[in-house]
């Protein structure tokens, strides 16, 4: 059945499985891992370590798909392109994102690596230690968009990770030509600071021939920027984009367009319990703000609300009702 919905926003970005779970202190080091790191593993080390995490908590994850999973709980018409395999952990992936009212419909894969995964070990000192199996979702291809969908949204956001395969890159490329084709805007968050260094020049590129939006952090600004300083990042970054954000963590946030500099406040918290998570639900509540024609200045005031409320508690997921924000 064809859907003919306006969308406000697609996400195009590497499709995880995440598998939470409570662990004692002693088990980090009973099974050799390295505390509070992201350890990326193979498919040998993912299956011996699963069967350790008891009680756990498995559901759709990935940058990108926990902003499409934000949106949708702003009542904001998300969907999502990410490749998992027709596998227990794709199954998972796919019924939790589409329960959470987010559009999704990228065919399963039949073949190729088993769905990605990322198993978090949560100690009782709040600190994750996470072991990442990438499989399928580095194996995004082409044949995975679906063109009508690209050109049902206002906005195609693209999760900068996809840029460490090369088949994945060319994907979130190719989405990006679809989008500006059809006159839409194109959102690029630059995902990690390293994984800029890695790719400067594309990601330049890039942003200068498809982006409308870019998200960055003070650390992906200066890698962007190639400085360390960052008053000279911003002004290096500022006019690279129609819009540019750059996030402070507790001390804000800067919106840059050409001819202004808007700077966001942070939201209160009193209690941080896990702040995975704040950049993606900092972009939801932008991107959300921007379909339906808010103020930059009020995009701001959303994405830092809905950052804030997500490092209140343990994952990457609505706890509280988003919707209350936007009044």
């Amino acid at each position: 059945m064809t859907i003919h919905t306006e969308l406000d926003v697609l996400g195009v970005g590497n499709a995880i499985v995440d598998i939470l779970c409570h662990v004692r202190e002693n088990v980090i080091e009973h099974l050799g891992l390295e505390k509070n790191a992201m350890t990326l593993i193979d498919l040998k080390e993912a299956d011996r370590l699963y069967p350790h995490m008891t009680s756990s908590i498995e559901c759709s994850g990935g940058s990108c798909a926990n902003t499409m999973a934000a949106i949708a709980a702003l009542s904001g018409n998300a969907a999502y392109v990410g490749r998992v395999r027709n596998d227990q952990f794709g199954k998972v992936f796919s019924h939790d994102l589409i329960s959470l009212g987010v559009e999704y419909s990228t065919p399963f894969a039949q073949e190729g690596a088993e769905t990605g995964r990322c198993l978090i070990f949560v100690t009782p000192d709040s600190r994750r230690t996470m072991q990442t199996y990438l499989g399928s979702c580095i194996e995004l291809s082409p044949e995975d968009l679906d063109p009508d969908q690209i050109m049902r949204a206002k906005i195609t956001y693209i999760e900068g990770y996809t840029w460490d395969s090369t088949t994945a890159q060319k994907t979130s490329i190719l989405a990006a030509t679809i989008a500006k084709q059809a006159g839409k805007k194109v959102a690029l968050t630059l995902s990690d600071h390293f994984l800029v260094k890695r790719h400067q020049d594309s990601y330049k590129s890039f942003i200068k021939n498809y982006c409308d939006i870019v998200f960055a952090n003070e650390n992906e600004a200066r890698s962007l920027a190639g400085t360390d300083n960052t008053n000279s990042a911003l002004e290096t970054l500022q006019g690279m984009a129609e819009i540019v954000i750059v996030t402070f963590n507790e001390k804000g946030s800067i919106i840059l367009t050409p001819t202004a500099r808007i700077p966001i406040s942070a939201e209160p918290v009193l209690n941080v319990i896990d702040s995975t998570g704040a950049g993606d639900f900092y972009a939801a509540g932008f991107l959300f703000g921007l379909a339906h024609k808010y103020s930059l200045q009020n995009c701001g005031d959303l994405a830092s609300q809905c950052a804030a409320s997500v490092i209140q508690h343990l994952g990457a997921r609505p706890e509280e009702n988003l919707l209350s924000l936007i009044a």
